[in-house]
């Protein structure tokens, strides 16, 4: 992946989307100093290149699920790639990432029952070949969760193909 190459002006633009995507253009190009064209051409260009997404972040409350849980894999280190792409095909499965220390992978997923968390873990992830051990943290309660955390994922390419 390039690096991209932000100036002031996009810097302080992603920085005002953060804190609120839903202001106007002519706001933004009011208080950062420069035209409305501009920042429209602006965010047109970061929407382009992958920089920003804008999507509506829902609360868990709208989840039908209502327990969140970690899970740690183990698996070989030759299979790491497929292990967690087959992973990250299970639609339980929320988030995926490949990790170093004591797992190589790491999932978080939302869950009803722990039942549904047994048979996820068990019977789908441990059933994968090439991983030798799952183990699972259940959050009791959650202290804070920043939603602006999606700020560091990869776009979506299939968004970008037209899949």
């Amino acid at each position: 992946m390039i690096a991209a190459q932000l100036d002031d002006l996009d810097r302080q633009l992603i920085e005002v989307l953060a804190r609120d995507a839903r202001v106007s253009n002519r706001k933004i190009a009011g208080d950062l100093g420069v035209t409305e064209g501009t920042v429209r051409g602006r965010i047109k260009r970061l929407q382009q290149d992958g920089l920003i997404a804008f999507t509506a972040i829902t609360s868990f409350g709208l989840s039908n699920t209502s327990k969140m849980a970690f899970i740690g894999i183990q698996a070989n280190v030759e299979n790491v790639r497929d292990v967690a792409a087959r992973i990250a095909d299970i639609p339980q499965i929320n988030a995926l990432m490949i990790t170093m220390g004591r797992f190589n992978i790491l999932a978080f997923c939302l869950f009803d029952t722990l039942e549904a968390l047994i048979e996820l873990t068990s019977d789908q992830i441990l059933a994968i070949p090439g991983v030798h051990h799952v183990e699972t943290s259940i959050a009791v309660k959650t202290m804070k969760y920043n939603a602006r955390v999606v700020r560091i994922t990869e776009r979506d390419k299939s968004i970008d193909d037209g899949d």
